[in-house]
């Protein structure tokens, strides 16, 4: 494996790490689970589970940082 590989890969991780913990809160918590016809519809579902993750992620750091 050329030395330029598991650098590469590291890279990756990191960014996959972040938005697979995203994806799968969205799943556990606020029950995405996209079973729809049609394409708007799915994006839809989509963008609203990511407004309700985006409004809690808010939420908890508010209460963080006035909780000092």
């Amino acid at each position: 494996m050329p030395e330029r590989t598991p650098k590469a890969n590291a890279a990756k991780s990191k960014i996959r790490a972040h938005v697979e913990h995203v994806f799968a809160r969205q799943k556990d918590q606020i029950g995405l689970f996209i079973r729809n016809i049609g394409i708007k519809q799915a994006q839809a579902k989509i963008n609203f589970a990511g407004l309700a993750y985006d409004m809690n992620r808010l939420i908890f750091q508010e209460c963080r940082t006035a909780a000092g």
